[in-house]
């Protein structure tokens, strides 16, 4: 069952953020490796993002699980939509795909340099 105000407070913060990231830690302190990358992997791309930290929050996780249909952390939402994490946005950018989607989330800023994983 959905908590309706942690629904609600989600739903606010994803509105609120083009890139918003759940995920352990924050961006100055990660506290896990899947969240470290995620934060250098839009670190690369020059646009404004947050990154939430849930992982004392079980209710919050348990109510994103919900809403998402995605078990693990990082959540990745970009301008309202969920994308999952980066075992998805990876290849999404090697494609350019991603950049595309963030052109579009960030109209008339700066276009987002090519990524290279690895």
């Amino acid at each position: 069952m959905v908590n309706e105000t942690l629904k609600g407070e989600i739903e606010r913060e994803v509105a609120e953020n083009t890139i918003l990231v759940y995920g352990k830690g924050t961006k100055a302190m990660p506290l896990c490796g899947f969240t470290m990358e995620t934060i250098e992997f839009f670190s690369a791309f020059g646009y404004p993002f947050e990154v939430i930290d849930v992982l004392e929050n079980g209710p919050k996780r348990e109510t994103l699980t919900a809403l998402t249909d995605w078990p693990t952390l990082p959540k990745v939402f970009i301008a309202g939509k969920f994308y999952g994490d980066t075992d998805i946005l990876g290849p999404m950018a090697e494609s350019g795909e991603l950049q595309e989607i963030l052109k579009q989330a960030f109209p008339g800023a700066p276009e987002a340099a090519p990524i290279r994983l690895h």
